[in-house]
């Protein structure tokens, strides 16, 4: 095996062609944007795991008024960081619940949990 092989193997997955996460955008302008790297998943700015607080924060900001725009841009985020993560590390990543509940549930389509009714 040469140098370069071992080189390509070690490396990390080149991301999927989906959703190009280029939200929120940097606020003030010219400071770091809080997006994500791929295909780590963990915020440009601050390391943290993306979507941050902070990003979180600035995209409802940046989508007021247009909640299915920002459903519809998480959940494809979602679809691809499922991707990226489960390549990276199959056997201890985050299980889907676990990214669902980072990417999605946040957002503003969550429903509340129905109790059953009583017996009767």
């Amino acid at each position: 095996m040469t140098g370069g092989r071992a080189w390509q193997k070690a490396s990390l997955p080149v991301p999927r062609l989906g959703p190009y996460a280029d939200r929120p955008r940097p606020y003030p302008p010219g400071h770091p944007p809080h997006v994500p790297l791929r295909p780590l998943w963990i915020c440009r700015a601050c390391g943290l795991p993306w979507p941050c607080a902070e990003a979180r924060l600035r995209l409802r900001v940046e989508y007021d008024g247009h909640p299915v725009d920002l459903a519809i841009y998480l959940s494809g985020l979602y679809h691809e960081a499922t991707h990226d993560l489960f390549r990276l590390n199959p056997n201890d990543g985050p299980t889907p619940r676990e990214l669902f509940d980072r990417f999605v549930a946040w957002g503003p389509y969550r429903r509340r949990t129905v109790e059953p009714p009583d017996g009767g």
